[in-house]
């Protein structure tokens, strides 16, 4: 009887656990006015720097298989995300980059080869964007799409990357991430091409943050404890490991990237014969 009071009060005392919330509704939220405020630094030519939090500006080609998003909704409205090049005709992201319980995209531009969001490098278009069937937009499990764009040539700038396989959690890695998200929760917004280095945590700790709900086996996390993380407009990008896609960055919390929590990513070896069986 002892015990099972006792497990009944952990029970509820768990219930309680006041978890940190995640950002569902990204292209309202994020997307569309960080699209917006880079328009309005492009047109004042307001280049002070450029996005993830914590993170250097990173030189082309450093990261060939990063291709930038710029998604334009049914609504009409534009909204930014990043990808991971895999083949020439395929790139991954984010499903939430595609679809969010108020959001829809229409169509496309995919960014390669360039430093600049909003210019310079080899845009190509795609309206065929294939989501994971058990893609849940109130939780973001299983936060993987595919998009098929026309071929793509590559060079010195633009190249594929490996998909991460095997059962290695990773923990205590030091991976990278790149992107063209926010350098601060309030900071400037210029669409240069940044890139920050950060250590896997066991999804425990994660866990402990979101909730595991939120965060499943198919998730990676990394630390977030020294403000150094994937920001707002990173969403899809990629986290790498010795030339290997071992995430594709998903979540963090609501509250803003430089809050000292975990980012979550989807794991790629969770999802590789997924998005083989689509290249």
């Amino acid at each position: 009887m002892k015990l099972f009071l006792l497990l009944v009060s952990l029970a509820v005392a768990n219930a309680g656990v006041p978890y940190e919330p995640i950002e569902l509704d990204y292209h309202e939220n994020i997307g569309i006015p960080l699209a917006e405020r880079l328009r309005q630094a492009e047109l004042a030519q307001d280049f002070d720097g450029g996005r993830i939090v914590g993170g250097t500006q990173a030189a082309l080609g450093s990261h060939p298989y990063l291709g930038g998003l710029l998604i334009t909704l049914v609504s009409g409205g534009r909204s930014i995300c990043g990808s991971s090049l895999l083949t020439n005709t395929r790139v991954v992201t984010a499903a939430h980059c595609w679809r969010t319980r108020n959001a829809q995209g229409r169509s496309v531009q995919v960014v390669f080869g360039s430093l600049n969001l909003l210019s310079g490098g080899v845009r190509v278009t795609s309206t065929n964007v294939q989501m994971h069937a058990s893609y849940n937009m109130n939780n973001l499990n299983n936060d993987v799409a595919i998009i098929v764009i026309p071929w793509v040539n590559y060079n010195n700038h633009i190249s594929n990357i490996g998909l991460a396989s095997g059962t290695n959690a990773l923990v205590g890695a030091n991976a990278v991430a790149a992107g063209y998200g926010l350098t601060a929760d309030f900071g400037g917004s210029t669409g240069q091409l940044r890139h920050v280095t950060l250590q896997v945590i066991s999804n425990a700790d994660c866990a402990r943050a979101f909730g595991p709900a939120n965060i499943l086996a198919s998730t990676i996390c990394t630390d977030g404890s020294q403000r150094r993380s994937t920001c707002q407009g990173d969403s899809g990008g990629p986290l790498v490991l010795n030339r290997q896609l071992i995430g594709i960055t998903s979540f963090g919390s609501s509250r803003g990237c430089q809050v000292g929590l975990p980012a979550a990513y989807a794991r790629v070896t969770s999802f590789n014969a997924w998005i083989r069986a689509r290249l």
